[in-house]
Parts: C-alpha cells; sequence; structure tokens
C-alpha cells in the first residue's frame, strides 16, 4: 500500500476520533473542558434529590406563608454548607387568600359543591394542615346569581360558536373545562363576553380516568381532586399587580386594587368533577357537539336552561412576603458576567413535582458546581441560582427581582436559565434562537438516563431537519428575564406522561410523585447534569456561544406562517430584513469559527463578549408590544388568548388575528426596523470577530 493511501486513512481515523467541538471553545482548550465536565456530571446523586423533596414538599407552603419561609431558608442552608455566597432577599406582593368560597345551585334542584379534596390512607400528606383551599387568585369578590352555561374550553373560538347557535353568556354563570388554553384566559374571556362569574372544572378526559388509573392506583386525578391556581391576566403583566414596572418592597409605591390591569374582574373557582357533574348533568339547552364532550357519564348539554347557580367569593386582599434564595459563586476573571439558573420553591399546596421536582435539580446543581470549585476550578464568569417565591401566583418572585436589578441585568446577565417540574420521560425545550446551537450541543453530550441515548433527537440521513428550541409565553419564570429585559432564556426539563395528574391538588405530594412518576430519581439526576453541563459552558467559554442561524429560522418560520395565513399583510421590508440575516449570520459563523482556531483571550475578546451580551435585546422594543408594554420581545411573547403558550411575531399577528391589517402592517414596519438593527448588530460582531 503506497505511503500516501496510508496517511490519508491514519488522517481520517484520527478525524474520526478527535471530540466533537463545544462552541466558544478552542480545540486546544477541548480536552481540559470535556475533563472537568466529565467529572462535574458524575456528581449528581438521585437519593440527595429524594431527600431535599422529602423536606421541601413535607407541608404545604404558598407563598406569603411561614412555611414558604421555611422552605427559603432550608435551601439557604444548603448554599451556605456547600460554601456559596447565598442569601434571602425580600420582596412583598399582593397575594389574596380565600375568606369565602360558596358554589351551590338553586334550581332545579338543590346542592352545595364539598370543594374539599380527598384524604387517602395510601398519602399521609392529603391529611396535612395548613392546606390553602381550592381557589383561582386574583379573581374579584363577588356574590352572584344567573343561569349556568357550559362553554366548553371557554376559549374564544368556543364563544364564537354559541353565537352562531343563538347563544349569549351575557349575565349567565359560565362553566368552562380546563386543557386547550390557560385558566386566566377562560375567566378573561368569560368577562368579556358578559358573563357574571365563571367555573373551572377538571374533566376526567383531559386529566382523570379517561387517560389511566386514577390516584392511589395510577397518577391521575381522583373525582374530588381540584386544580387551584392564578387567574392573573399575565399577557397583559405578570409579578405584583400593584406595581407594574418596578419592584414592590416594603414602602415602594403601589397601585390602588381597582387600578390593576392584571386582576379579573368577575368571581372565578375551581371544581373537581365530582363537584361539576351535578350541576352539568342538570344543563338544559342543545346536546353540546361530540367535540365539546367530555369523559363524564352525562349526556352534556349547553343550557341555558332551568339550572341555575349561585356563587360568592371573598378574600383578604393583603400584601404579603416573598422570600428568593440567592445563591453565587463569583467569576475569577469576568465577574461582571452573570449565568443565572432558577426555578421556584413555593407551591400551590405540598407541590413534589410542582414545583419541588425542579428545585431539587437545581439544588443538586449547586452542589456539583460546588464540588467542582473545591477541586481548584474557578468560574471565569459569576454563577448564580435562584429559587423564587410566589411564582404560582403570577410569576411575581422573579418578575420583582428582575424589576429591581434590571439595569445590572442587562448589563451584565449572559443568559437565564429555567427549570419548574422535571417528573421523567421525554425532554422539552423552548428558549432565545440565539441559544440553540449551544443546547444541541448540551443535548448531543447528556444522556437519557433510562434510554442512555443522547438527548438530542436522532434524525435520518434522509432528513435536514435540526432541533429547535420551542418559543416561549408564560408558562414560568423566565418570563421577565427574556420578555421584559431581553435576556437570553432556555426552559428545559423532562415532563412524563401522568406529571398533569395531581396537578396544583394536595395529592402532587412525595408519595405520589416515588410512586408514579421519577421513582429513582434517575430524571433529577440527568437535569442536573444538562444544567450543569449548561453553566459550565457559559461560565467558562472564551466566547459567548451565542449564533444567529436559529434566530433567522424562527423568523424565516414565523413570517412564512403569517404569509401564509394573512395574504393582506405586507411583509417585504421584514423579509428583506430575513434574507439579510442569513447572509449576516453565516458570515458570524465563519467569523467565529476562525476566531475559535486562534484560542483568543485578553481585552479585545472581553469587549466582543460585551456587545455579544447585547444581542437578545436588539429584538427588543423600549416601547414594548401594543398596549402591552412590559412585553418588550418582538419575536415571541404570550398570546393575548393563549396564555402559556407563546405566538411569533407577536406585534403583527395580534391585529391580523382580529382583522387590522393597517395596525399589523405598521407593526411590520415597526419589526423591520428592529430587524435592521439586528443585522447592523450582527454585522459589528463579525467585524470584531475579525479583529481578534
Amino acid at each position: 500500500m503506497k505511503t500516501a493511501t496510508l496517511l490519508a486513512i491514519s488522517c481520517a481515523a484520527f478525524a474520526q476520533s478527535e471530540p466533537p467541538p463545544i462552541r466558544g471553545f478552542s480545540k486546544s482548550s477541548l480536552a481540559v473542558q470535556r475533563g472537568l465536565e466529565d467529572k462535574l456530571r458524575r456528581t449528581p446523586e438521585p437519593e440527595r434529590a429524594r431527600t431535599y423533596m422529602k423536606r421541601m414538599a413535607a407541608e404545604p407552603h404558598h407563598a406569603g406563608s411561614p412555611a414558604s419561609r421555611a422552605v427559603a431558608e432550608y435551601a439557604l442552608g444548603l448554599f451556605q454548607e456547600w460554601g456559596l455566597e447565598a442569601k434571602i432577599e425580600q420582596f412583598e406582593a399582593l397575594l389574596p387568600y380565600p375568606t369565602g368560597r360558596l358554589v351551590e345551585m338553586t334550581a332545579p334542584v338543590k346542592f352545595r359543591a364539598k370543594m374539599q379534596e380527598p384524604v387517602f390512607k395510601d398519602d399521609p400528606d392529603s391529611a396535612d394542615r395548613n392546606q390553602l383551599p381550592t381557589y383561582n387568585s386574583y379573581a374579584a369578590s363577588g356574590d352572584v346569581t344567573g343561569q349556568l352555561l357550559y362553554v366548553n374550553y371557554g376559549i374564544p373560538a368556543d364563544y364564537d360558536r354559541l353565537e352562531q347557535m343563538g347563544i349569549s353568556a351575557k349575565g349567565k354563570i359560565v362553566i368552562a373545562r380546563y386543557g386547550q388554553s390557560w385558566r386566566g384566559t377562560k375567566a378573561k374571556t368569560a368577562q368579556e363576553r358578559g358573563a357574571i362569574g365563571c367555573i373551572i372544572y377538571s374533566d376526567p378526559k383531559e386529566d382523570g380516568y379517561w387517560q389511566g388509573d386514577v390516584f392511589p392506583k395510577g397518577p391521575y386525578r381522583p373525582a374530588e381532586s381540584a386544580q387551584r391556581g392564578s387567574v392573573m391576566d399575565m399577557p397583559v403583566y405578570v409579578g405584583d399587580p400593584l406595581s407594574p414596572g418596578w419592584a414592590s418592597e416594603a414602602g415602594s409605591k403601589k397601585l390602588k386594587r381597582e387600578e390593576a390591569g392584571s386582576l379579573m374582574k368577575i368571581p372565578v373557582l375551581p371544581l373537581s368533577y365530582g363537584d361539576a357533574k351535578p350541576l352539568l348533568e342538570h344543563l338544559g339547552g342543545p346536546v353540546a357537539p361530540p367535540e365539546w364532550r367530555g369523559a363524564l357519564p352525562i349526556t352534556y348539554h349547553i343550557g341555558p336552561g332551568e339550572a341555575v347557580v349561585h356563587m360568592k367569593t371573598d378574600y383578604d386582599w393583603t400584601s404579603k412576603p416573598l422570600y428568593n434564595v440567592i445563591a453565587r459563586i463569583p467569576g475569577s476573571t469576568l465577574p461582571d458576567e452573570w449565568v443565572i439558573y432558577g426555578n421556584h420553591h413555593d407551591a400551590w399546596v405540598n407541590g413534589a413535582a410542582d414545583p419541588i421536582s425542579g428545585a431539587v435539580a437545581l439544588l443538586e446543581t449547586a452542589r456539583s458546581v460546588a464540588e467542582l470549585r473545591k477541586s481548584g476550578w474557578k468560574p471565569r464568569r459569576t454563577i448564580l441560582f435562584a429559587l423564587w417565591d410566589a411564582e404560582e401566583f403570577g410569576l411575581v418572585g422573579s418578575t420583582e427581582w428582575v424589576e429591581k436589578h434590571r439595569d445590572k441585568l442587562q448589563k451584565k446577565a449572559v443568559a437565564y436559565l429555567n427549570s419548574d417540574m422535571n417528573a421523567g420521560g421525554a425532554f422539552s425545550a423552548g428558549g432565545s434562537p440565539v441559544l440553540e446551537k449551544f443546547l444541541r450541543q448540551v443535548m448531543r453530550d447528556v444522556h437519557d438516563p433510562v434510554s442512555h441515548a443522547p438527548l438530542l433527537p436522532a434524525r435520518s440521513d434522509k432528513s435536514k431537519e435540526k432541533f429547535r428550541v420551542s418559543p416561549l409565553g408564560a408558562g414560568s419564570d423566565y418570563v421577565a428575564f427574556v420578555h421584559h429585559a431581553g435576556i437570553p432564556s432556555l426552559n428545559l426539563g423532562f415532563n412524563g406522561a401522568g406529571s398533569g395528574g395531581t396537578y396544583h391538588s394536595i395529592l402532587d405530594s412525595y408519595a405520589w410523585f416515588a410512586k408514579h412518576m421519577d421513582k429513582d430519581f434517575k430524571y433529577s439526576g440527568a437535569l442536573s447534569q444538562v444544567m450543569a453541563t449548561s453553566i459550565l459552558r457559559l461560565s467558562d467559554a472564551a466566547i459567548l456561544p451565542y449564533e444567529f442561524t436559529g434566530v433567522h429560522a424562527a423568523l424565516m418560520t414565523a413570517h412564512d406562517d403569517l404569509k401564509k395565513q394573512y395574504a393582506r399583510l405586507s411583509l417585504a421590508a421584514v423579509k428583506q430584513e430575513i434574507d439579510t440575516l442569513a447572509d449576516r449570520a453565516a458570515r458570524f459563523e465563519a467569523a467565529y469559527e476562525k476566531a475559535l482556531e486562534r484560542a483568543p483571550s485578553g481585552a479585545k475578546v472581553n469587549e466582543l463578549n460585551r456587545a455579544i451580551l447585547a444581542s437578545e435585546r436588539t429584538l427588543t422594543r423600549e416601547a414594548g408590544l401594543p398596549g402591552r408594554p412590559f412585553y418588550r420581545h418582538l419575536l415571541q411573547a404570550p398570546g393575548l388568548y393563549t396564555g402559556y403558550s407563546a405566538r411569533t411575531l407577536p406585534g403583527i399577528r395580534e391585529f391580523a388575528d382580529i382583522g387590522k391589517f393597517d395596525d399589523a402592517n405598521r407593526q411590520a414596519q415597526v419589526l423591520a426596523e428592529t430587524l435592521r438593527g439586528l443585522n447592523t448588530h450582527v454585522e459589528k460582531l463579525t467585524a470584531m470577530l475579525g479583529q481578534l
């Protein structure tokens, strides 16, 4: 065999054995980085996560309660035990607790809803004292009586269909089932359509016996279990309703309650399907369409008819303390660049799945990073771990913290990583497209603890599709970071089948979680591996691992969706800027790779990273979205009527949805100007890369 052929084979074999790249790191630094990561990913211990959960989910610990403070102090003690600088940062917010709840049918028969969750011998926590009753926070106090009307999921399309049938919700008490949209959307739509009260019940088709065995045999919701939850109008703004845009602390300015734009104006209450069934089975009127029928053993009617319901609600309407726990590892060379990982610690009741399953992963991540630090490693950038309070009421603790520190965050925050529920099963990821390639590489290098396959989905040779992060709406504590402050964010976790079966119920307990969810706490360890790997890479990257090809792909998808749906939109200027971004993003990638080959360091690369930090904010606008100044991101936002779910290019889309095409086209011009700024920014970054 010829020498040239042997050399070619040898070079090919060497190339195949080379470790895959890590974005932000030069080839010369890969061996050290991978050694640190391997050590870090071996550190999380599932049994420690179990211990944390037993302690943190042992008692009901809703926001504003002494038990919430006790959980915060427990976490504070752990952070300090591991050698982290840690403190409790206190805020306050309007957190109404119920003082009166009543749902009763007065005709054609008498019936009074129990509104009391069951006690199970299999679950000792189901009898815990100091449970918050089943209620919907931020609904109005009220005393109303009216005919009952079934409105399916209670979304705008359902009311439109009722109007087509000649049925009006005006003056009625409506009953909607959970599902298809966030509960706040159901309450908001009901009041906009003239209803005087709203009942939201858990139909077994969504999370009860239709899905599988109910607790205690299976993970799903039994007949008397109900879903608590906030009905804050989160698409308007999140956080304390009385301090939109500024931090709520003792002595700070507050709106009057009647001035708050995120509070509902009608009474709203949740019911179990055990309590809802007698109401529904006495409805008259037409039979509900097939797609409106749930899984109760009744004929679903719409009403109105003889069924008359009386609702009464009242609350204490007081502000209560919030306890955010913040732990810090200072950066060794770039202390003014921050990598932040947060999860909330408050629960509606005991909250084993929501949020403690995520909180224990954060704690194990923090311990693992602290152990690596003890071995001699020091992060280049500062790392912050945060356990937020009052997420369940409306992302309150995290929002108040962001509002207080917004100026610092916009200068210093590299990224915000968020988790929430983490019950095992499929890995899900939403986030900012600037971090998409970064996340794909993390998912490539972390494996599922059961299948042992990489988290990055395999794709066939014929497919050119890449894994894409989904856009972010309003589902968790990332909202104030990405939508308000313009900080690139990721929301990550494992979501298993049945994980919502006892959502926001007293039955979301350690006994339920350990029996039906992540039994061996393997996925707690897996999420810690994902987060620890992400933190290590973000904190130590020579060049911050942002990219713009993902931004281009997200914009192109959103543009094409709009164009296909609405021919009357004038999107030429937007499309031109998107096309320009394709070229600018490619040039940035080429310059990025060349710069990494030179293993850059020093003042110029620090200056470059400070400029990269501003990238996400080029997609924001200080004035915010039309009618929603809190929400400043023009690529993604929670929809006005989708709640948790995101809407892309929201400024244009939401005017187009209601036929206001002149306004939509004006928003298209705003977006085009914003994208022009993004393109200028990417061009500047590319030039800076070339100077390294």
